[in-house]
């Protein structure tokens, strides 16, 4: 069964705001991605998201862009992911971890053989930015069968109608997109962020989190104020990256990593204690 709805109603109900940090599995290196997470529990995340590296993330920005780069120079694939998640499984069994790709490797697969790849290594969400949610029939058939979510992205963009379509395919969570265009780029407008998650909750309970814009404690902390969890994604692969090629030893790396989700969970903490 998967671990979110649990463990996101477990912080609504006791007022806490969910972290989630975003990396790219095997960036820098396959060795690091575990004990990397394991920091990043222990630093504050309450849910992790793992990308699986893909030649083509048209979704990214640079930043990311070049995650997946260095990923797939080193070989990580979608079945290395998950032989890193089923690693990672063997020291925690608690923190709920969403898988982030695209869908061509997923449908070379099949549906499937996907849902219990992915079951059998211990995901419990599943997004696939390209997939819309039209065509979502035949996959959600599948990670229904084996209890994993499949969450979608909502943009500022997003028609209400279509939110509406969306939000009735969805579980575990619905990730919002505060930014037009690829993840770090832009301003973050937390006033219309906040407009906007008011209009998703009019057609579903599901929690939300925002991502896209979250770069520090501030940023953090304001966004936890309207929403159910934030994400933080290019800042932290950017810092990492930034360690690594500056020579700094793996754990040294992850410290930097952890440090800034321990920034993050401070400002959301402080953010959302006064409400």
């Amino acid at each position: 069964m998967s671990r979110l709805p649990e463990v996101l109603e477990s912080l609504r109900e006791s007022g806490r705001k969910a972290v989630i940090p975003y990396v790219v599995a095997g960036d820098p290196t396959e060795a690091l991605t575990v004990p990397l997470l394991q920091a990043l529990v222990a630093s504050g995340a309450d849910v992790l998201e793992v990308g699986v590296p893909f030649s083509d993330p048209m979704s990214e920005g640079p930043t990311i862009q070049k995650g997946h780069e260095r990923a797939l120079a080193g070989g990580t694939s979608l079945r290395s992911t998950l032989a890193i998640i089923t690693e990672f499984r063997k020291h925690n069994q608690e923190t709920p971890i969403v898988l982030m790709g695209y869908a061509n490797p997923l449908e070379r697969l099949g549906y499937a053989a996907i849902a219990d790849m992915c079951a059998n290594a211990g995901v419990d969400g599943l997004i696939t930015v390209d997939l819309p949610p039209e065509e979502v029939e035949a996959m959600n058939r599948e990670l229904q069968r084996v209890d994993i979510d499949n969450i979608f992205l909502i943009s500022p963009t997003t028609s209400d109608a279509r939110v509406a379509t969306i939000t009735a395919q969805a579980s575990g969570f619905i990730y919002y997109v505060a930014l037009k265009g690829v993840t770090g780029a832009g301003h973050l407008d937390t006033a219309a962020v906040e407009s906007h998650l008011s209009l998703i909750r009019e057609h579903t309970d599901l929690p939300i989190a925002v991502g896209f814009g979250i770069k520090d404690g501030d940023t953090a902390g304001t966004v936890a104020k309207c929403s159910d969890a934030v994400v933080v994604g290019s800042a932290l692969v950017d810092c990492i990256a930034d360690a690594a090629a500056s020579g700094l030893d793996y754990e040294n790396v992850i410290e930097v990593g952890a440090k800034l989700i321990s920034e993050i969970r401070s400002g959301v903490n402080l953010a959302t204690s006064q409400l």
